[in-house]
């Protein structure tokens, strides 16, 4: 059991640090958003580069921040059953949907994604527009490496519900438990 309380309290950690990481991003979201916003409007100017910019760390945010999201349990759902039933039953809940729907889910989109990744990483990607950004392959990179994010804090939540269904209560220091 120690084992498995480790590996939740670490993968916790990891993604307790990325979303720290995501918080900073979105406040440079909101200063490039503002940029734009001035430039086109005050003086009628709008580069390529800054409106990529927006959507990329927008893609960042959410592809990185959604393993963060399931650790502080911020992620949409349809609580008409759940949210009444106490912490065993949302326990076996939590474990069947890791279990059934996020774990293929994420292994679904890793697999599928890789070649794609691949890809852009051979030919270094880059925008196909005119001063857009150089790096669009990095941004491709974030799609299984969000999903393994999202993985990882999947099986932490699964063997933390399996340790609720078995009746062990344990401290990770983040999210359920």
């Amino acid at each position: 059991m120690g084992a498995l309380v480790k590996f939740c309290r670490w993968v916790d950690a990891l993604n307790t640090w990325v979303g720290r990481v995501v918080a900073w991003a979105t406040a440079l979201v909101v200063a490039v958003v503002f940029v734009d916003v001035v430039m086109r409007y005050a003086f009628k100017m709008s580069f390529v580069f800054t409106q990529e910019l927006e959507w990329h760390l927008f893609a960042f945010i959410f592809l990185m921040g959604a393993g963060c999201t399931l650790l502080k349990d911020g992620h949409v759902r349809v609580d008409i059953f759940y949210q009444r039933c106490g912490p065993k039953a949302q326990a076996w809940i939590n474990f069947l949907g890791v279990i059934f729907f996020l774990l293929p889910g994420c292994y679904m989109v890793i697999a599928t994604s890789l070649p794609f990744v691949y890809n852009a990483w051979a030919v270094m990607e880059g925008s196909p527009d005119p001063g857009g950004i150089p790096y669009r392959f990095v941004l491709k990179g974030c799609i299984p490496a969000g999903f393994v994010l999202i993985l990882l804090q999947g099986l932490s939540l699964g063997i933390k519900s399996l340790l609720i269904i078995l009746g062990k209560k344990i401290e990770t220091g983040e999210g359920q438990g």
